[in-house]
């Protein structure tokens, strides 16, 4: 899976997910510093799936009317924890259909709500 992580997920997690075979551009390395604007526009240009811990995306998708990446996935889990690399690899690896949606991970399961239409 093509994957863009934002800067807020574990360095841990994000070996764990390299090792797993996904194609990961993290920002930390990538563009550390970069306005959540910037991370959802670079996810959008190259076509990477978003996973993050920060909340702000939905705002930013869903009331500011940004344009989105192909898809967002949103930990809302327990951090730190020595099992989140684990956990996020597992999650990840559960389902094929997060393209398109705006999806919120938590402790008791994973909701999913399809994204607006991108204009370009």
């Amino acid at each position: 899976m093509r994957l863009c992580a934002n800067e807020n997920l574990p360095e841990d997690c994000i070996a764990r997910l390299r090792a797993d075979g996904h194609e990961l551009l993290w920002i930390r390395e990538a563009a550390p510093g970069s306005p959540d604007t910037g991370v959802l526009a670079r996810a959008q240009q190259e076509n990477r799936l978003l996973i993050t811990f920060d909340k702000n995306f939905g705002e930013l998708v869903f009331k500011a009317g940004a344009k989105t990446s192909p898809g967002i996935v949103l930990f809302r889990i327990p951090q730190p924890s020595a099992a989140i690399a684990a956990t996020v690899s597992a999650v990840l690896s559960s389902r094929t259909d997060w393209a398109g949606h705006f999806s919120v991970v938590e402790e008791l399961g994973v909701r999913m709500r399809p994204l607006p239409p991108s204009d370009g």
